[in-house]
């Protein structure tokens, strides 16, 4: 594993975190430590929380109750974010693949002499060089997909949070995300990841949150999530009778 050259700014402890939206609880005293390496899977029925837990991970969204703490002070180490988010419906500018990275690094603060190759690295590191001066917008949803996940590389985050990266995907391109988000735990970059994706889950995570209404009802190792749940609201998940 190939760790950062910096202090990390995991673990990312979430204490308590609520959050109520038109006076309906989305969240509720939801609390777990995300330590560094390995991919961790977010599950759970629809409307269970799970993008909006990612979000407030991010940042995106405070929490309504409870607090994020990060190792380094906001997760930053030299100025720059170390954490990076992948949506389920990548937004691409109307530029080239190559320019959404740039633009990326832009964002960032990136070092301007250093855009250029971390840009041409990022298409290098995952196969994506074909695609550099082709308009991001034109891409299949599998490419922009694959490129919204190098774009995330591209921020040398520790930890990149995804949203179900695959639900629109078919089976060849789920099959090309799965394998670069195999590359990128090698690389020694922390996942969070929601899926609704079962045999996905138990294929790529060593750890498994399980949210139903809000709650976090189990926080465990995947394979032991899988092989007996504690609850039984997990019991009924697996087998594809919990619904909201």
């Amino acid at each position: 594993m190939t760790m950062p050259d910096h202090a990390s700014i995991l673990p990312l402890m979430v204490e308590g975190i609520s959050f109520a939206a038109q006076g309906k609880a989305l969240l509720a005293d939801v609390s777990f430590t995300l330590q560094c390496g390995g991919i961790t899977a977010v599950i759970g029925p629809n409307g269970a929380g799970k993008s909006l837990l990612l979000r407030i991970c991010h940042g995106l969204l405070p929490p309504g109750e409870g607090r994020l703490r990060w190792a380094t002070p906001e997760g930053l180490v030299e100025g720059r974010k170390r954490h990076a988010m992948v949506f389920q419906r990548p937004v691409m500018l109307r530029r080239s693949s190559r320019a959404n990275i740039s633009h990326a690094l832009v964002a960032a603060h990136w070092p301007r002499d250093d855009r250029a190759a971390r840009a041409d690295a990022a298409l290098d590191r995952f196969g994506l060089q074909e695609l550099a001066e082709r308009p991001a917008r034109l891409l299949s949803g599998g490419e922009q997909q694959r490129l919204a996940i190098a774009r995330a590389w591209a921020l040398a985050p520790d930890v990149i949070f995804l949203d179900e990266p695959c639900s629109q995907l078919d089976p060849g391109a789920t099959r090309q995300i799965e394998a670069m988000l195999s590359e990128l735990e090698r690389d020694g970059v922390t996942l969070l990841m929601a899926t609704h994706d079962l045999p996905q889950a138990l294929r790529l995570a060593k750890n498994l949150l399980f949210l139903h209404r809000g709650h976090l009802l189990e926080n465990r190792p995947a394979q032991a999530f899988f092989a007996a749940p504690e609850t039984a609201e997990g019991r009924a998940f697996i087998a594809g009778e919990l619904l909201w």
